[in-house]
């Protein structure tokens, strides 16, 4: 008798058994999954694509192309309210038109909030980076179902977790897990799952990102000529951090213009009262863009407020601050402003980007700095740059960094063709 998936099974029900009754006065981020059911009209041989949150979904972009060009069917899920957000914006786009790419959210793992999803059974489950729910695993395997997980990632902390036993049932049942770097490979192996493979990091090779909407151009009309600092993905306290370093590089640089985007749509508001607090003459991203160019020449910053532009907004930039890694220990992607062969400063806390900073390093558009040193490496990038030359130079990807998304396809297809139930 299987003891483990027999409590975890209780536990879940119940949870979602009072999360029900009490949905009405529940916030709408745990609403999400309470309320996740698959779209009416999913036919025999579509694939459930699983990506937790945004930053899974922006990666999910170029294996969904790949799907797409095999005329599968696609549902994708996600399970935070800005994931469902960002896909408003985006299905649109991966899917031009064609009626085979549906998102929403991802159910609670229990057999209430699985049933519409089994009622036409995928005929494979993919998860990115670390998905692992054990009442899914389950049902999925009791139909005989591919699981697999793509540019799979494990933490020592995943594997001092509490759940550990659970991980190990439920990683048993996994078809295929993709590595993204050789530590991961190693734990997903000690989880017992039984056929892993290294693919690389699919982050260092995702499509170009979207084009931006008309009204950027008004801003780089009135922003001809200055220099431009984009701060993205900034984590509870280097907004300030950054605006202080920001004042400094300007008494060298007295024109220079400034994006931030906070890291989490729920900082957004108080990022805006920083702003006020400190009297900048700034605009957000989410408001009415202004038409007038003058009130773009008086504009010193804009509040990049929105979900999905910001890997495109590196494109505008002379220096790139990526955050996350200052106050925080993990950072965030720095391949997105270096795509556009933009200058790139990360802080020492990159422990979650480990693989892909240490080969970057080498390409010398990448640095890793202290907080109070930012100001400084912002004027030294400045002072050998043309402010007037928009002219992309790409990074040459490192040859560790090549081929991630076709090796992780190549080891993926073999699930997703001609699989019968």
């Amino acid at each position: 008798m299987d003891y483990l998936g027999g409590i975890y099974l209780a536990v879940i029900a119940l949870a979602g058994s009072v999360g029900r009754a009490l949905a009405k006065g529940l916030p709408e981020s745990y609403r999400v999954r309470l309320e996740a059911v698959a779209p009416p009209g999913l036919t025999q041989g579509w694939i459930w694509l699983h990506a937790a949150s945004v930053g899974e979904l922006l990666l999910a972009s170029g294996l969904l192309g790949k799907l797409c060009q095999e005329g599968r069917r696609v549902h994708i899920t996600t399970g935070t309210q800005t994931g469902l957000e960002l896909l408003k914006s985006r299905l649109p786009v991966w899917d031009n038109g064609a009626g085979r790419v549906t998102g929403g959210g991802f159910p609670l793992d229990d057999p209430q909030g699985l049933e519409s999803f089994f009622e036409t059974p995928p005929d494979a489950f993919i998860a990115l980076e670390t998905e692992i729910w054990p009442n899914l695993f389950k049902e999925l395997e009791s139909r005989d179902i591919p699981i697999c997980i793509v540019n799979g990632r494990l933490t020592n902390r995943s594997m001092e977790s509490a759940f550990k036993p659970w991980l190990r049932r439920a990683a048993s049942r996994l078809s295929l897990v993709v590595a993204r770097d050789g530590e991961s490979a190693e734990r997903f192996q000690s989880l017992g799952a039984p056929n892993v493979a290294l693919g690389g990091n699919l982050k260092a090779d995702m499509p170009p990102p979207p084009l931006l909407h008309d009204g950027w151009k008004k801003l780089r009309e009135g922003w001809s000529g200055a220099p431009i600092v984009v701060a993205g993905n900034t984590v509870e306290g280097e907004e300030e951090l950054v605006l202080k370093a920001w004042k400094k590089a300007r008494e060298c640089f007295s024109s220079l213009r400034l994006i931030i985007a906070p890291r989490q749509p729920k900082r957004f508001d108080s990022a805006a009262k920083l702003l006020d607090d400190e009297g900048a003459v700034y605009f957000r991203a989410s408001g009415a863009w202004p038409p007038d160019l003058s009130q773009w020449r008086k504009t010193q910053i804009l509040l990049l407020d929105t979900m999905g532009e910001l890997a495109s907004v590196y494109g505008l930039c002379h220096v790139a601050l990526v955050g996350g890694g200052w106050l925080w220990h993990g950072g965030h992607n720095p391949l997105e402003p270096l795509r556009w062969g933009v200058q790139t400063l990360i802080g020492p806390g990159h422990t979650n980007f480990e693989d892909l900073v240490m080969p970057l390093l080498e390409t010398k558009r990448l640095r890793v700095i202290e907080a109070e040193d930012i100001a400084e490496n912002i004027q030294r990038v400045l002072s050998l740059v043309d402010p007037n030359d928009q002219t992309p130079n790409p990074v040459q990807m490192p040859e560790c960094l090549q081929g991630c998304l076709q090796r992780t396809w190549e080891y993926l297809a073999p699930f997703l063709k001609g699989f019968k139930r």
